[in-house]
């Protein structure tokens, strides 16, 4: 599990050369190998500038021409990107594609209808996961605050550990 928040990493390998065991067979084991190598990729990980991920929803939402920019005014404050837009063929209404980060989505469907005056109609669904830009290392950053409020969900130590946590001590 990642030091930041506890959650799987992804898009990381690590290749273990060279280990070397306890030569009695009592003592050899996951338990010798495991914690040490626990740590030190935890420290590589921490040393490589780690970056948080979040999932990203995309939606689709069907709205008549003159509710469009209550949706971009939306999608704008909850960090969204409209993708595209299209006439549907024989309405008169449109279609409008988007990406919004799933953190800005609670309380999204009841937003955009009071800014479009009820006429939007949004479905969502999970569409990729993206990195959120910023260091959560660094104090105060968007990306930190995340961290902390994960930390703080999940009962941890709200400030992230120091690499020192992640040396072996003899």
């Amino acid at each position: 599990s990642q030091m930041l928040v506890h959650e799987h990493m992804r898009g990381v390998r690590f290749n273990v050369m060279d280990v070397t065991l306890h030569p009695d067979a009592v003592h050899r084991g996951a338990g010798q190998v495991m914690p040490p190598a626990k740590r030190a990729m935890q420290g590589a990980a921490y040393m490589a500038a780690p970056r948080l991920m979040e999932p990203i929803y995309l939606v689709d939402i069907q709205c008549p021409e003159h509710a469009m920019g209550g949706i971009y005014g939306v999608m704008n404050r909850r960090r969204g990107q409209v993708i595209g837009e299209e006439n549907r063929l024989g309405t008169p209404l449109y279609q409008v594609k988007a990406h919004l980060p799933v953190a800005d989505s609670f309380g999204f469907t009841a937003d955009l209808r009071s800014n479009t005056g009820g006429q939007a109609f949004p479905q969502m669904m999970f569409d990729h996961w993206a990195i959120v830009n910023g260091d959560p290392l660094e104090e105060g950053s968007k990306p930190n605050e995340f961290v902390k409020a994960t930390r703080k969900r999940k009962g941890l130590a709200e400030n992230i550990p120091g690499l020192d946590r992640y040396r072996d001590k003899l």
